[in-house]
């Protein structure tokens, strides 16, 4: 086998693992390597992002650096300093403003990436469209479902199985259009995550694609077990923590396990999506409470006298 061919063997092992959710084998790997590759390591400081080690990211790529990796700092800085967001999707809207096409792939997807936490899927859907880097269509498919619109993520799944069916980010994106269409396709999206398992090692994002069919199918103990075995490898997983918020309300006729990870949740994951979907909600709930509420506050002693 030649020098390349064993380069591109130790880089699919690089990428595969990250795409699967083992981010430290990826950085394993990738330590590996020992020839400079850019490719080799926007998927090592990407890994470290996954992993909320921001500060590596941030002290090796200097504000200064000239290549794609420079996204991935802005990346670090957005998912680590709230009070740099508003500037860093400021500076990825003006990126964008010129010619696309002309960008590494990186720039998209951190963009992408960042535009999805934002919650502006149509901003993210904008400059994916046209690209058909797998993992590009991969972010179009979840953008789509996340607006509801199976019809569109069914016709970005198919360009990726006609450019490549067996790739891991072409199956599991068909695994995660399995669960938006639910029913039968539950099983069939099981066992993508459960043959990713075999192949390689079970990693957090696996079980929880587990788990959210098993919630789908009514397996309520099968679903718990599995959730179990998420927070014994990470007490503080967000995912795992929202499976069994879902989990708890179908399971229990009392509120007390629901509020105990709601607790959690909110402690934990204060930047989060679902944390500040729930403060605004709560907080509209106070005002109404305060609108509607009675005008009378005197005891009834006082009332009657």
């Amino acid at each position: 086998m030649s020098r390349q061919a064993n380069e591109v063997d130790e880089l699919f092992d690089v990428k595969n693992s990250f795409y699967i959710g083992n981010y430290q084998h990826c950085i394993n790997e990738a330590n590996k390597i020992g020839k400079p590759s850019l490719e080799k390591d926007v998927f090592l400081y990407r890994a470290y992002i996954a992993q909320h080690k921001y500060r590596v990211v941030l002290d090796e790529i200097k504000p200064g650096n000239d290549t794609p990796l420079l996204a991935l700092r802005f990346l670090a800085e957005y998912l680590s300093n709230k009070s740099r967001k508003e500037a860093i999707v400021d500076l990825f809207d003006e990126k964008f403003k010129g010619d696309i096409n002309a960008l590494d792939v990186i720039w998209i997807i951190v963009g992408a990436t960042i535009y999805c936490n934002e919650g502006s899927y149509e901003s993210a859907l904008k400059i994916l469209q046209g690209n058909f880097n797998l993992e590009c269509l991969s972010l179009q498919l979840q953008c789509l479902l996340n607006m509801s619109r199976v019809d569109l993520a069914k016709q970005v799944l198919q360009t990726m199985q006609e450019k490549d069916d067996d790739a891991t980010l072409t199956q599991l994106s068909q695994a995660w259009l399995n669960i938006q269409l639910g029913g039968e396709k539950l099983q069939d999206a099981f066992f993508i995550f459960q043959d990713f398992c075999d192949k390689f090692s079970p990693s957090l994002l696996l079980l929880n694609g587990q788990a959210v069919c098993y919630i789908g199918q009514q397996k309520y103990d099968d679903a718990e077990n599995v959730l179990r075995e998420c927070l014994n490898r990470d007490p503080n997983n967000y995912d795992a923590l929202i499976n069994l918020l879902a989990l708890s309300q179908q399971k229990e006729k009392t509120n007390s396990q629901f509020n105990r990870y709601l607790s959690q949740v909110l402690d934990e994951h204060k930047d989060s999506a679902l944390v500040s979907t729930y403060n605004k909600k709560q907080s509209e709930f106070e005002r109404l409470v305060m609108q509607y509420g009675p005008s009378n506050n005197k005891s009834i002693e006082d009332i009657v006298v």
